[in-house]
């Protein structure tokens, strides 16, 4: 893997920043986790979903960094034909999930906000889990299908990913063998993971910017609007360099930097939008960091 060859003259500090972001993205994920699962303030549905996409950041900047760290601190790396498709399919999954997991979260806040009499009858436990439960199962499953192709490629002799981890396109430029219906089933896979549920996020968005114009008063719009401002937010963020990316599959340096944004700066940026702008959360780790102080 070539990794940032432009950046060779600038690899140790890139290297740290690197290093930093990663380390900051496993403590704050880590910290969201702690948080939803102990404190009782945190006990609503929408914490429950912000707990396991903080899983899933976790997943996904553990199977694309540290390996990337090694290809910037060697000015390039090797990996093995089977660590390859472990990547891509531990990568993929994640991706495919979490974009499940913030299409629930939309369902969530649609039915807090245009629904709210019926919210918490409609949003049961058994509906959360069954949300998560096929938000994950759903992710792996399909780019399992994309795996199980590749897998049976043939790989003669090209062996240079120009890239800092395994993607979908890069694997297959490496092969001698005919790729088109690889390329297709992926285009076919990918219409459940990146366009059905962005479609859905923005009926949702629809409906509640809908209700919220409803609302007669300036400080009631306000408020309500801030219970969805946060997911807002992480949606843009990770759809918009998902869908550029995919849509213009060959701009070279221009598509490494959106996967590194979505792969490494989008983690570390969710649990800073969520914290910043969530009162119960920053009581929860006021409470928290307070008995910590109280044990030592």
């Amino acid at each position: 893997m070539l990794g940032f060859p432009t950046l060779n003259d600038y690899k140790l500090p890139f290297f740290s920043i690197i290093l930093l972001m990663y380390f900051m993205t496993i403590c704050e994920n880590l910290l969201i986790i702690l948080l939803v699962s102990t404190s009782q303030r945190l006990r609503s549905p929408m914490y429950f979903f912000l707990g396991h996409l903080a899983l899933s950041d976790i997943i996904l900047v553990t199977s694309i960094v540290p390996k990337m760290l090694d290809v910037i601190i060697r000015g390039g790396s090797t990996i093995s034909y089977v660590g390859c498709l472990a990547q891509f399919y531990l990568y993929g999954g994640t991706v495919s999930a979490e974009c499940f997991l913030l299409t629930a979260m939309s369902y969530d806040r649609y039915l807090a906000i245009c629904r709210p009499l019926h919210y918490i009858s409609v949003m049961s436990v058994k509906l959360r889990c069954s949300l998560i439960i096929s938000s994950w199962l759903l992710g792996f499953m399909l780019v399992l299908i994309s795996l199980l192709l590749m897998s049976h490629l043939w790989f003669c002799g090209p062996n240079v990913i120009d890239h800092f981890f395994c993607d979908f396109d890069p694997l297959l430029e490496l092969s001698c063998s005919d790729t088109l219906f690889i390329k297709i089933e992926g285009m076919i896979l990918a219409v459940p993971i990146v366009p059905c549920p962005f479609i859905v996020i923005l009926v949702s968005y629809m409906y509640i910017i809908i209700t919220i114009l409803k609302i007669p008063s300036v400080t009631g719009r306000q408020k309500t609007f801030s219970t969805c401002s946060s997911h807002l937010a992480v949606v843009s963020l990770y759809y918009g360099s998902l869908i550029i990316m995919y849509l213009f599959p060959n701009m070279g340096n221009v598509k490494k930097i959106l996967s590194l944004f979505y792969t490494v700066v989008t983690p570390l940026l969710n649990p800073m939008i969520y914290s910043l702008s969530n009162r119960d959360i920053k009581q929860a780790f006021r409470k928290l960091s307070s008995k910590m102080l109280a044990v030592l």
